[in-house]
């Protein structure tokens, strides 16, 4: 059972936080930030995708070429994407380079852009500010009633690559849940 622990600098985090220098940054000034831009949740929803079956820590090592490569991750500009844009991908070594996921992203684009309300004020419906703060990474789900109904609205508007397992990573990612550990020095610093 893993509970958070001090860095060098003495601030108490969540283990995977201090795993890698890389993650040090992305926990302490991203994970858990309220993101509520379609383009914020859009960009988080697509590195979320490409990450399943994967560290993390490839796609976080690789998110500026994922930006490039998705102009940005502009969903117009990516929606637009035809065949052309696919096979450009997939010889991309900036990127994850697997068809079914650069499909998927160009797909969710086009799901966003006519996603009634669009896909940040989808996704916070399903935000659980209230959620119990786990103590230990055992206390961390892999998905809630939350993101499996997230997942099954997202699916039925045309989204793919979107369960809920990814689903919950997306709503913990963007801050619709504070899974930062009780003793994390980021547990409820945005609310």
């Amino acid at each position: 059972m893993s509970t958070a622990i001090r860095g060098d600098d003495g601030l108490a985090r969540c283990p995977w936080g201090l795993s890698a220098p890389d993650y040090v940054a992305y926990h302490d000034e991203e994970w858990g930030r309220p993101v509520t831009d379609d383009q914020g949740l859009y960009e988080r929803l697509c590195l979320e995708a490409f990450q399943s079956g994967l560290s993390w820590l490839t796609i976080l090592r690789k998110r500026e070429g994922f930006r490039a490569a998705f102009s940005g991750f502009d969903m117009a500009a990516v929606a637009a994407y035809g065949a052309d844009d696919v096979e450009r991908l997939l010889t991309d070594t900036a990127i994850v380079r697997n068809r079914a996921k650069i499909e998927a992203a160009i797909a969710n684009a086009r799901a966003a852009l006519d996603l009634p309300g669009g896909l940040a004020a989808t996704a916070w419906r399903y935000a659980d500010p209230d959620a119990p703060a786990p103590r230990s990474t055992a206390d961390v789900p892999a998905s809630t009633a939350g993101s499996r109904a997230l997942a099954k609205e997202l699916k039925k508007n045309g989204f793919r690559f979107v369960g809920p397992t990814t689903a919950y990573a997306l709503m913990q990612a963007c801050g619709l849940v504070d899974d930062h550990l009780v003793e994390c020095h980021r547990r409820g610093a945005y609310r």
